[in-house]
């Protein structure tokens, strides 16, 4: 048996939840935060048998594409001056996945 953790951006949460669920796969949503933008994120806990691994990493891949957003970065022209938003283009979504070995699952 495998547990994946999968951290993914909140907008891409309720489809992948929903198409985890149609197929039978149970998931623990836990809300997280990311560091670089300080945006929103769900880690999901997800147990299956070693063999599903590759589905449920297939609907994972269907459901959290990376996208482009413009967010302003602010910077310091000089000392005392005032602070002058940049733009800067970066690449948010997709997911990181961990899949770990489980030594014993208990469900009472």
């Amino acid at each position: 048996m495998k547990l994946i953790i999968a951290i993914v951006q909140d907008q891409d949460v309720p489809s992948l939840i929903d198409d985890l669920t149609e197929h039978e796969y149970g998931v623990t949503k836990l809300a997280s935060t990311g560091g670089f933008l300080k945006s929103g994120n769900t880690t999901l806990l997800i147990g299956v048998e070693d063999e599903k691994v590759d589905h449920v990493l297939s609907i994972i891949e269907a459901n959290c594409k990376t996208r482009d957003i413009t967010t302003p970065l602010l910077t310091v022209t000089m000392p005392g001056d005032a602070y002058i938003p940049y733009p800067l283009e970066v690449k948010v979504g997709g997911a990181t996945i961990f899949i770990l070995n489980v030594e014993k699952h208990i469900r009472l």
